[in-house]
């Protein structure tokens, strides 16, 4: 008769080593039907048919064999530890000890004035049960063999239900880990945490496999777990931040026009600090009107935010203004942050602020900005629909979705009210606190509200994943604040970003204006203006009788346009409030103005901005510019005609490009080739921000 021992030996053969899959592979038939008895109830018939381990017995690695005298142990009312091991160069470990967890005896602990401790009962009472390993490598394999076994105790063997309180068996698996935590989390004693894990298991009191001891000891040792990590990380944050404040300070010394600022707590540490750049406060003062603050980072290891000011430029790219680091999303430092920044550009307040839906910076620009517009993006907003309503409305959330854009693109207030009053009450949100938020809020993001805010085109897709690209940027692995300083530092850099190529701007309409544009504007602004300018054609407008106009597309019969033309002071505006809100002027005013034989706009609708020479002058420093003025509107003159004639047609572009390379290149060199010193400093370059501190 074929035993279970023999068919151990037998699945060491087995390709795979796999007690059940020797069922399918060499056993005959007798041998197969023993193996499909004893698991056909899984693992309670393995073990109800385990075999003692015995000398000869093979494992394929030590950790097997140590799980195999393991649940042997269990089944006869024991458990094991490891003992020793021995190691050598060539094998590494190449044997094992696992002993009864009563072997050997308890040591004889002393004070370290040579007292004796308290006696404390020990359990270990010198049993000799043992399996000793040691590995061999044959055909390459390494295999451990058993080479000692005893199941010889000198104490009384558990029973089933006690063997399970004994503390090698007594785990608290990951799933029980997490709603302990959380109980403890809510308050609950660690009695109840235990009764209601009885509870939920639906087994009596006392069953569950750990006690309420080893309850308690966990959640205390997680509590100083969690509590030495914050004490490292707290230390940490100290010393980085003192290492960015000093970084500042060797930056403030290097370029005098680096600005910084920073506040302590009572406990003098630094708590928030704040920085900007020579470039980039040059840059506020041509395209601070509109700024875009965003505090939505926070650092894991710091546990700080970052916050960063944003604007756009004439071409249409992303550019930095300033940054803080915080350490809360308080309105105290929120208004420090805004105060700060302010101060950094000279005290020039932006006229519009767009943010994320943040109750306490809300209140912090209410109170540090009263004259800026406060804009929330849309763009912010929509993400946390589905958080908050998804699960309430379940199959309607789509249709509310679709609902919800519409309303942020009505575009008079009196529609938007009753628009919102309908959606509120057809999918029943009367009472819902995130609907109560966004209406209370409503004019800080709803169209119809923020229509005429100046915007310049930072609240669209392109400029919100134009934002995205420049934060992921500056967001890459850093090991310290140090290193996170100089990222932004190279990020920001002017000097370090792509200068946009001259382009060659076709023309559409042939139209007078259209060509004035071409000349006034980056071609950013050209395709903005030449977009509206084309859609003109699809407008009619209708004078009415105290000289307005009422422009309305020739397909619509609603959504018509209210346009007043003052002949006298050669102003238009238009009810859509598009120039107030991008700087272009509309489809409706260009209608109006195109039927009143206007070839050419007045100056005032091509905002500096937008104008070409803003591009130039970006990238100069305000301070050499002043020193050199009249060099430079010289300069300043040739290169804007230059461009201009040039973009007229293809030819003249390509003719620019190539020999403008070509004498550029060869003023370097001439310039290169000069002494470095006449004894009179002359800086016409880019201030650079020198933020790479060895």
């Amino acid at each position: 008769m074929i035993s279970a021992k023999n068919i151990w030996m037998r699945r060491q053969q087995c390709p795979c080593g796999d007690w059940k899959c020797y069922v399918t592979h060499e056993g005959d038939a007798e041998e197969t039907s023993i193996a499909s008895q004893l698991v056909k109830n899984d693992e309670n018939s393995l073990n109800e048919a385990m075999v003692a381990p015995y000398v000869g017995m093979v494992f394929k690695s030590d950790d097997d064999a140590f799980e195999y005298y393991g649940n042997f142990a269990r089944k006869n009312g024991f458990s094991i530890r490891k003992e020793r091991s021995r190691l050598s160069p060539q094998l590494g470990i190449y044997k094992r000890d696992f002993v009864c967890y009563r072997s050997g005896f308890a040591p004889v602990r002393k004070k370290p004035g040579g007292e004796h401790h308290r006696d404390r009962k020990s359990v270990r009472c010198g049993c000799d049960a043992k399996m000793y390993l040691s590995k061999e490598v044959v055909d390459g394999v390494s295999q451990w063999f058993v080479v000692q076994f005893s199941n010889v105790h000198n104490h009384e063997l558990l029973e089933g239900d006690q063997v399970r309180l004994l503390p090698a068996y007594r785990k608290i698996h990951e799933a029980d880990q997490e709603r302990i935590l959380l109980l403890s989390k809510a308050g609950f004693p660690i009695h109840r945490i235990v009764k209601v894990l009885e509870l939920e298991k639906g087994i009596q009191g006392g069953q569950l496999p750990f006690l309420e001891r080893d309850v308690r000891n966990f959640v205390q040792n997680r509590k100083r777990a969690v509590q030495e990590n914050d004490a490292l990380l707290t230390e940490k944050r100290e010393n980085d931040t003192m290492e960015l404040l000093d970084v500042c300070k060797a930056t403030k010394e290097t370029d005098e026009n680096f600005v910084y600022d920073f506040t302590v707590d009572e406990n003098n540490k630094v708590e928030n600090i704040a920085w900007s750049y020579p470039d980039s406060v040059n840059a506020y003062t041509m395209f601070g009107d509109v700024v875009y603050f965003d505090a939505t980072y926070r650092s894991v290891t710091y546990g700080m935010i970052f916050g960063v000011w944003l604007g756009i430029e004439c071409n249409g790219r992303t550019i930095f203004f300033g940054c803080a680091l915080l350490q809360d999303e308080t309105l105290h430092s929120f208004a420090w942050a805004l105060q700060t920044f302010v101060r950094f550009m000279k005290g020039r307040c932006p006229q519009t602020i767009i943010t994320d839906l943040d109750p306490g910076l809300r209140d912090a620009i209410r109170r540090e900005l009263p004259s800026t517009r406060h804009v929330i993006s849309v763009y912010n907003i929509l993400p946390k629909l589905s958080g908050w309503f998804s699960l309430s409305l379940g199959p309607q959330f789509a249709e509310f979705k679709s609902e919800f854009d519409a309303l942020c693109h009505v575009e008079n207030t009196e529609d938007f009210e009753l628009r919102w009053s309908q959606m509120v009450s057809m999918f029943g949100l009367g009472s819902d606190k995130h609907i109560a938020l966004l209406y209370a809020i409503r004019t800080s993001w709803a169209s119809s509200y923020t229509r005429g805010y100046f915007l310049a085109q930072m609240t669209t897709t392109t400029y919100s994943k134009s934002v995205d690209a420049f934060l992921k940027g500056i967001f890459t692995a850093q090991t310290c604040l140090r290193s996170f300083f100089e990222q932004i530092g190279l990020s920001t850099n002017l000097q370090n970003q792509p200068r946009h190529e001259m382009q060659y701007m076709h023309m559409k309409t042939c139209m007078p204006i259209e060509e004035q544009a071409r000349r006034t504007l980056t071609p950013f602004a050209f395709n903005a203006f030449q977009h509206e300018l084309v859609l003109t054609m699809q407008y009619a407008a209708t004078e009415m009788s105290n000289g307005s106009y009422l422009v309305r597309h020739f397909k619509k019969m609603d959504g018509e346009c209210l346009v007043v033309w003052i002949p006298e002071d050669e102003q238009i505006h238009c009810s859509c409030k598009e120039f107030e809100s991008s700087g272009t002027l509309c489809r409706h005013a260009f209608r109006v103005l195109i039927g009143k034989n206007y070839f050419q706009l007045p100056e005032k609708y091509f905002l500096s901005r937008w104008r070409r020479e803003s591009s130039l002058a970006f990238f100069y420093d305000p301070d050499t510019q002043h020193n050199n003025d009249e060099w430079l509107q010289e300069f300043h003159s040739l290169t804007e005609t230059l461009l201009s004639e040039s973009s007229v047609t293809k030819e003249r572009s390509g003719y620019i490009r190539k020999e403008l390379t070509k004498e550029l290149t060869r003023l370097l060199n001439e310039v290169r080739d000069m002494p470095d010193s006449d004894g009179i400093a002359m800086d016409f370059t880019l201030s650079p921000n020198r933020l790479i501190l060895e």
